[in-house]
């Protein structure tokens, strides 16, 4: 009978070692995701999502985001999204879930204008002659 027991005291702790040890794999498995760069110009901004022209595609794409999505200029500071519509140029970082590509972070830049080139002035100079009979 001790023997018995024995035997099930140790098939009870082997079972448990095994059970801890998958458990501890699984816990260290990690997920990789890869972040991605589109770079274009904003052709709609709504409610749920941004989809951007780009040169190499013909047809906007759209991306998703959320309330983690962060929106900065060039140098990093903040930019409000009241700011961000259509027209600006942006690159967007994004990862894919499944069939949607998330926007994490969006860069608006500058739009770059040609400065107004000064105006013209031409100067004319008319001289009018004017002869009286006498």
């Amino acid at each position: 009978m001790k023997k018995t027991i024995r035997n099930i005291g140790s098939v009870t702790f082997l079972g448990l070692m095994l059970i801890t040890a998958n458990s501890t794999l699984v816990a260290q498995t990690s997920v990789e995701s890869t972040t991605t760069t589109s770079a274009g110009t904003i052709s709609t901004f709504s409610p749920d999502a941004i989809a951007i022209r780009t040169t190499t595609t013909s047809a906007p794409v759209s991306y998703s985001y959320t309330k983690s999505t962060t929106y900065v200029d060039e140098s990093g500071a903040p930019v409000s999204m009241e700011l961000v519509k259509s027209g600006l140029p942006v690159t967007v970082y994004y990862s894919i879930n499944g069939e949607r590509m998330i926007a994490s972070k969006v860069i608006v830049r500058k739009v770059v204008t040609e400065a107004p080139s000064a105006p013209v002035i031409e100067e004319k100079k008319t001289t009018t002659t004017t002869t009286t009979d006498k």
